[in-house]
């Protein structure tokens, strides 16, 4: 994903329009990521109806208030607004952690054959080796919302294993993300139990081995 953008200049929708124009710069916002290429324009009506919920969606998954750790997620505006003002109109219904490519740049209109785009919106989402993994999400988007980003995790084999929803972390829900393992674990070990005392092995004798190894317990994953 990182080779797409090499050489060129991605712009922080925020106040100050910062610009990511170094390769360092833009290896560090991309590498390892998932990045969500909106194809957009204000003009567009259904672009407009679709902004507060692709705002939401990235929110949920980029927002401290929301999650743990953000996401390891990019969404980029492609724009193709017909001028520079209404660019930074629709910029505006747009998060202010997304990136956006300049309007005077005409690599959005190459970007656009790329990945040969003919409605509005449409939202391509890329693995981190720039590999298409859905090719349009906006429906996905609509209707699951951020479990989206799951999928598109197992998809792009993305290993983040402290991303997970603060609803998550309520109480008598999972008292960590090794909780279903230890669930496992222990139903093997309870297993193993049984059939030991059936043959003779106490239960107390096994616990007494299991403390030694320290195999049990899981004190290490706590």
């Amino acid at each position: 994903m990182v080779d797409l953008f090499l050489g060129k200049v991605l712009v922080k929708n925020n106040k100050d329009r910062d610009e990511l124009d170094t390769e360092r710069e833009i290896v560090l916002r991309l590498q390892n990521r998932i990045l969500m290429l909106f194809f957009g324009s204000g003009e567009c009506e259904k672009c407009q109806e679709f902004a507060p919920t692709l705002k939401d969606f990235y929110k949920k998954l980029t927002d401290e208030f929301y999650v743990e750790r953000s996401a390891q997620l990019v969404l980029l505006y492609i724009s193709l607004d017909s001028s520079e003002e209404q660019q930074e109109k629709f910029l505006k219904e747009l998060p202010k952690r997304c990136l956006f490519l300049a309007y005077e740049d005409a690599y959005r209109q190459e970007l656009s054959v790329m990945f040969e785009v003919q409605d509005l919106p449409r939202v391509v989402v890329l693995r981190p080796d720039c590999s298409v993994l859905t090719a349009d999400a906006v429906e996905e988007i609509c209707k699951l919302g951020p479990d989206c980003y799951r999928n598109w995790q197992e998809g792009a084999e993305l290993i983040d294993r402290n991303f997970m929803m603060n609803e998550e972390f309520e109480e008598g829900k999972m008292r960590s993300m090794t909780d279903p393992i230890r669930r496992v674990k222990y139903k093997v070990e309870d297993k193993k139990k049984k059939k030991k005392k059936k043959d003779g092995v106490s239960v107390e004798e096994e616990d007494e081995d299991g403390d030694e190894d320290g195999n049990y317990g899981g004190g290490g994953w706590g």
